[in-house]
């Protein structure tokens, strides 16, 4: 896969020039955003590896460029010594798919970038209108209506509703949604996944009344299920 460097620092960009071509891909290194943005434009690249701390590389500009400029949804992995909660959120809300923190280690720089690629390709791959009793889901819009009315979801919220909606009564587990919808292979505390999954339900109405039932196993995973309602009938009035 050919993968664009952000980096400034010439070791660091080394370095993972020499990790990027070990695993198999085609790193290509840029120490300023005006080239690496007229590439981006070409649609030359799998993925862009971006440092966010260097304010010289413009690597926060190179980001916001992508998303709202150019809307590209070419995946983008964010490296970063800021590990405070604030700085990963902010990050992540501009349109990273990742974040990663320094210092680097090897294996879990191409475990995770290799996943946010090969998770963008499955969405991209999806089925771009998904008509579902009430719902419709534009994949490539991300938008979702609920009986022709907009519904707002958030962006994981809404790949997490493509997923289970893609995969109505097949059971998924925690791992298997964590690294479709965060990308990661390691599970996701509980109550992350749990809040996520009961704030689809709520808002998209995945609920008994509406002929749907979304299943927990209990520290396992979900299951979305189907279901007619039995309309209870009224007693007969009495001649």
């Amino acid at each position: 896969m050919r993968i664009a460097i952000l980096e400034r620092d010439r070791s660091q960009a080394c370095l993972l020039q020499h990790w990027l071509i070990t695993a198999g891909h085609v790193p290509h290194r840029y120490d300023g955003s005006t080239q690496l943005i007229k590439d981006v434009q070409s649609g030359g690249f799998d993925a862009l590896l971006l440092d966010w701390d260097d304010i010289g590389s413009n690597g926060v500009d190179v980001l916001s460029h992508v998303r709202q400029e150019m809307k590209s949804s070419v995946p983008v992995v964010v490296i970063t010594s800021r590990t405070s909660e604030e700085a990963v959120v902010h990050a992540l809300q501009q349109g990273a798919d990742d974040c990663i923190p320094k210092p680097l280690r090897q294996r879990e720089l191409l475990a995770r970038l290799e996943s946010v690629i090969r998770r963008t390709r499955n969405f991209a791959h999806a089925t771009q209108l998904l008509n579902v009793g009430r719902l419709r889901l534009d994949v490539a819009a991300r938008t979702v209506y609920l009986d022709s009315f907009p519904v707002a979801l958030t962006g994981k919220d809404f790949d997490l509703a493509v997923l289970l909606l893609s995969n109505v009564g097949r059971f998924l587990s925690r791992d298997q949604i964590s690294e479709a919808v965060w990308g990661h292979k390691a599970p996701l505390r509980s109550r992350t996944l749990d809040t996520h999954t009961s704030r689809v339900r709520i808002k998209l109405c995945l609920t008994e009344p509406s002929g749907w039932r979304l299943l927990a196993v209990y520290g396992h995973g979900y299951r979305l299920e189907r279901f007619t309602p039995v309309r209870k009938q009224l007693p007969k009035a009495e001649l």
